[in-house]
């Protein structure tokens, strides 16, 4: 697929052959540094600004392959609002994803239908969950930019509340559970990004911990319906998305505020 001649200033990428205007970007941009997250944003102009900018184009053309994949489908009723997705089921969707999910009623729609007959992988179902798993207060952020991962500090780490460890990605997982309790883990990285994050042993009640949010298998399975549809993402984006220059994936080595050698 060949985009058709258009000035890449004006656009962000191409979405089968229908160009994605600059504005939408500006606009989204406009809105962060006018928003009540502002004093959180990079300098313009600084290399976080420019991954800032790439990871909000991902976010857009994620949203708009979704609704031409939506209309495809013939889905002309997006869903409806849902509640915004929580810590743990943002960073097992990823950060681009999750994002789009949160904002776009054709995401939802499209996540909905893919994930309808999603099943727990045999392989995660076994040995059994203890019924008393140990739970961790954990607080956790995941990281596009390595250079800001590295910079963290335990303020800058968002509280996820008593979870047991391997309800997160397995990366970070593995790294906190080889940790002394209350250290600062990372960056660790995986597909999803870098992750920093500490764990201390959750208080107890009566010698007991606090039971989890949602029983082992609902959990599975809501999992495993995230990480089909995010490997149903990236092969969307394949097949329907082109970038233009200066606005790759922000994880992508080939640009040059990606910093991160290994």
């Amino acid at each position: 697929m060949t985009p058709p001649p258009s000035s890449p200033s004006t656009v962000i990428g191409w979405v089968d052959d229908r160009p994605i205007p600059r504005t939408h970007l500006d606009q989204r941009l406009s809105d962060l540094r006018n928003g009540p997250l502002r004093t959180t944003l990079p300098t313009p102009g600084s290399s976080e600004d420019r991954q800032l900018a790439r990871w909000l184009t991902q976010v857009i053309l994620t949203e708009a392959a979704c609704e031409s994949a939506a209309t495809e489908l013939a889905r002309s009723t997006p869903s409806p609002r849902e509640p915004a997705l929580d810590r743990i089921a943002a960073v097992e969707l990823g950060s681009i994803n999750a994002a789009a999910y949160n904002n776009s009623p054709h995401v939802r729609a499209m996540f909905h239908h893919v994930t309808t007959d999603v099943t727990i992988p045999s392989e995660w179902q076994h040995p059994r969950p203890s019924p008393h798993p140990s739970h961790h207060l954990v607080h956790h952020r995941l990281f596009t930019d390595p250079t800001r991962a590295r910079k963290a500090t335990p303020a800058d780490l968002e509280p996820l509340g008593p979870i047991t460890l391997d309800s997160l990605p397995t990366a970070i997982a593995e790294a906190l559970s080889q940790h002394p309790h209350g250290t600062l883990v990372g960056p660790v990285e995986d597909t999803l990004g870098w992750h920093v994050a500490t764990a201390v042993p959750a208080p107890t009640t009566n010698g007991r911990q606090p039971p989890p949010e949602k029983a082992p298998d609902q959990h599975l399975l809501a999992a495993a319906r995230r990480r089909a549809f995010a490997r149903w993402l990236d092969d969307l984006r394949a097949q329907k998305i082109r970038l233009v220059p200066g606005l790759e994936h922000p994880g992508d080595p080939r640009q040059p505020d990606n910093h991160h050698k290994h």
